[in-house]
C-alpha cells in the first residue's frame, strides 16, 4: 500500500545544515577516504551521438570494490546494448552541490545516485517535479522489494499532484549498536549477560565503564553516543529512540502531530533520557562536538565501549583483520522497547533517481532496470562487505547474509530481513528532509548539555521550528 500525503504545500528549497563530515584516517581502520575524481567506464562501443550517452553520477564508494562492481555492471550493459556510458564518481560531500548546481545550469546526469540525495535531493526534487516517473521499471519488480523499500520511494510530485515512485532503492541501513567484546569481559561480564529489556540494557553500558580495571576506567566511557549538532549520526540514533518510545510525529497523511500532548512528552522524555547519559559521565565530554567519523574513532580506538552507528562501516573496517573482527568486535540488536514490544528500526534507503529533463531518459529506464537485476544489484550490494543491506528477497537469500558465523551480517540480516521496519517520515513529506538538515534533535540536546536549557524548553524550541517549516512547505 502507498503511502498518502496531503497536497497543498508549497514548494521551499530547504536551507543546507552545515555538514562536516570530515575525511580522517583512522586508526585501526582499512576504509580509506575516497577523492572526488571523475571515472569513465571500461571499454565501449563507438562513441555514438551525444544523445545516445548515458551520463551517469554516482556516489563514490567506501571500498574500492563497490566502484570496480558498478564499473562492471556498466560494461556489460553497455556491451549488451551497444550504447555508451559516461560513469563519474564524486564524494558523498560534493555530490548533492554538484547536482544542485547542474540542475540550475540545466547541465543534469541522467541518473544520480547519491547516499545523501535520499533527504537533501530526492523528496524535494520529487515535489518540484524535476524527476522522472519511474514506475515502468518498478512495477514489473516491485514484488521482490521490501515494504519500506517502496514507501521510500513513492513519493509525492506537486506539479503532477500524484504519488507515484520517483526514485529506485539501491540498498539500505539501519541503526546497529556495535562493542567491544573484550572489555565487556575484563569488566567481568560476558556477551550472553547484555540484557533485552531497555532499562537494563543501557544501564548494562554503565555497569561495564565503572567495572572495568582501573587503568581503563577513567579513559574509557560506557557509551559512544553522538550528541552533536553537526553530525548526522545524532539524528539517526534520536529517531530511533524516539521509535522506541512509540513517539508518531506524523500520521499516515503526512501530518505533523506535535500538538498533541503525548507526542510532545514523548520528544521531552527522549531528550531527557540521552541527556541523563550523558550529564552521568556515560558519554564522552566531546560528544557535543563530534563528526560523523567521531564516535568510530573512538570505538575503534577503544575510547568507548559500544557505539550505535548507521551503518556496518565499523566492523567492515576491520573485517581483514579476523581476530578482531570475529572475536572482538560484536553488533547487536537495539533491545525491546520500554513499552516491552520489539523494537521497529527505522531505515535509510538509498536511492537512484532520473531527472526529468534527462534526453536519455530511456535509455536511463533501461540501464536501471538492468542494474536491479538481482544477479546485478545483489553483487553491487555485496561488494560493500556488508557496509549496506540488500532490500530484495533475492539479496536475503544469497549465502554471505546467511553466513551464522559472521556476528555483524548475522545480526544485520536479522534485523532488516526478519523485523519490522518503516522508512524515515521525509517519505511521507518532503517538509521532514528540512527538519533533518537542519539537525533540530542535534540542536535540541546542544541547548540542553551546552546551554543547560531544559529538555521542555528544548522540545517546545524544536516543536516550534518543525512547526514552521511545515507551514512554510504548504
Amino acid at each position: 500500500m502507498l503511502l498518502k500525503i496531503p497536497p497543498g504545500f508549497k514548494v521551499r528549497r530547504p536551507r543546507q545544515f552545515a555538514t562536516a563530515i570530515a575525511c580522517l584516517t583512522i586508526s585501526l581502520t582499512l576504509v580509506g577516504c575516497p577523492a572526488s575524481k571523475e571515472t569513465p567506464s571500461g571499454t565501449s562501443p563507438k562513441s555514438p551521438a551525444q544523445n545516445d550517452v548515458l551520463t551517469i553520477w554516482w556516489n563514490k564508494g567506501y571500498l574500492l570494490e563497490e566502484d570496480e562492481a558498478l564499473r562492471k555492471i556498466v560494461r556489460d550493459w553497455e556491451s549488451k546494448t551497444g550504447k555508451k556510458v559516461k560513469l563519474s564518481f564524486e564524494t558523498e560531500d560534493d555530490l548533492p552541490q554538484k547536482a544542485e548546481r547542474a540542475l540550475k545550469t540545466g547541465r543534469s546526469p541522467d541518473i544520480l545516485f547519491s547516499t545523501r540525495a535520499e533527504y537533501e535531493l530526492i523528496p524535494r526534487l520529487a515535489w518540484e517535479g524535476k524527476l522522472a516517473d519511474v514506475s515502468e521499471v518498478m512495477n514489473p519488480v516491485e514484488e521482490s522489494f521490501s515494504p519500506a523499500a517502496l514507501q521510500a520511494v513513492s513519493l509525492y510530485d506537486k506539479t503532477a499532484e500524484k504519488r507515484s515512485y520517483y526514485a529506485i532503492p539501491i540498498y539500505q541501513a539501519t541503526i546497529y549498536i556495535h562493542y567491544w567484546r573484550d572489555l565487556v569481559e575484563q569488566a567481568g561480564k560476558q556477551p550472553s549477560d547484555i540484557p533485552q529489556d531497555w532499562d537494563g540494557f543501557w544501564n548494562f553500558w554503565k555497569t561495564i565503564q565503572e567495572n572495568l580495571p582501573s587503568e581503563q576506567n577513567e579513559k574509557i566511557h560506557g557509551l559512544g553516543i553522538t550528541v552533536s549538532p553537526k553530525s548526522s549520526d545524532t539524528y539517526y540514533f534520536f529517531e530511533q529512540v524516539l521509535e522506541a518510545y512509540s513517539v508518531e510525529l506524523l500520521d499516515e497523511e503526512g501530518q505533523l502531530q506535535v500538538d498533541d500532548p503525548k507526542v510532545r512528552q514523548g520528544i521531552i522524555q527522549s531528550l531527557r533520557w540521552i541527556a541523563q547519559l550523558y550529564k552521568e559521565n556515560y558519554i564522552p565530554p566531546g560528544a557535543v562536538q563530534w563528526l560523523n567519523p567521531d564516535n568510530n574513532f573512538n570505538l575503534l580506538n577503544r575510547l568507548t565501549v559500544m557505539s550505535p552507528n548507521p551503518t556496518l562501516s565499523i566492523p567492515a573496517a576491520q573485517r581483514q583483520e579476523e581476530e578482531i573482527y570475529l572475536n572482538k568486535l560484536g553488533t547487536l540488536e537495539f533491545p525491546n522497547k520500554p513499552n516491552g514490544d520489539p523494537m521497529r528500526y527505522i531505515v535509510s534507503v538509498r536511492q537512484a533517481a532520473i531527472f526529468s529533463k534527462s534526453k536519455n531518459q530511456g535509455l536511463a529506464k533501461e540501464f536501471l532496470a538492468y542494474l536491479v537485476r538481482p544477479e546485478n544489484l545483489d553483487t553491487y550490494i555485496k561488494a560493500a562487505s556488508g557496509r549496506y543491506a540488500p532490500i530484495t528477497k533475492s539479496g536475503w537469500e544469497d549465502p554471505f547474509w546467511r553466513d551464522r558465523a559472521d556476528p555483524h551480517i548475522a545480526i544485520a540480516t536479522k534485523m532488516l530481513a526478519d523485523r519490522p521496519t518503516r522508512p524515515f517520515y521525509f517519505a511521507l513529506n518532503p517538509a521532514y528532509a528540512q527538519v533533518l538538515e537542519e539537525n533540530l534533535w542535534g540542536e535540541a540536546l546542544n541547548r540542553i548539555l551546552v546551554e543547560n536549557a531544559t529538555p521542555e524548553t528544548a522540545a517546545d524550541e524544536a516543536i516550534a521550528r518543525m512547526k514552521e517549516i511545515f507551514e512554510e512547505w504548504k
